[in-house]
């Protein structure tokens, strides 16, 4: 199983961006799919996640300007940050708990990180 993260790059404060992460491989189910970001000398934080189901949960810190959304059947999640500030610059990670294999186990995965940074 692979994630693949894109959309990352360079804004204005009050700017959008949106990010894409698509899982690939063989995956029976993918009950929960999110965003974490790390600034630089930060610890790694979520930003948001998603069930299969919808349900959404935010951090405080992004709650009403960031929306999580998924493809259920593309495997892929998005993040649409709008009202961007300074300190949202980051490296974006996405994670997915995919349940996947003969025995349908349970693991996380990572993308590779994509870079979000946003001036003043």
């Amino acid at each position: 199983v692979q994630l693949q993260a894109s959309g990352g790059g360079s804004v204005q404060a009050g700017g959008s961006l949106r990010l894409s992460c698509a899982a690939s491989g063989t995956i029976f189910s993918i009950p929960v799919m999110g965003w974490y970001r790390q600034a630089p000398g930060k610890q790694r934080e979520l930003v948001a996640t998603i069930t299969s189901g919808a349900r959404t949960n935010y951090a405080d810190s992004v709650k009403g300007r960031f929306t999580i959304s998924r493809d259920n059947a593309k495997n892929t999640v998005y993040l649409q940050m709008n009202s961007l500030k300074p300190e949202d610059t980051a490296v974006y990670y996405c994670n997915a708990a995919v349940i996947s294999g003969r025995w349908l186990e349970g693991r996380d995965y990572w993308g590779q990180g994509t870079l979000v940074t946003v001036s003043s």
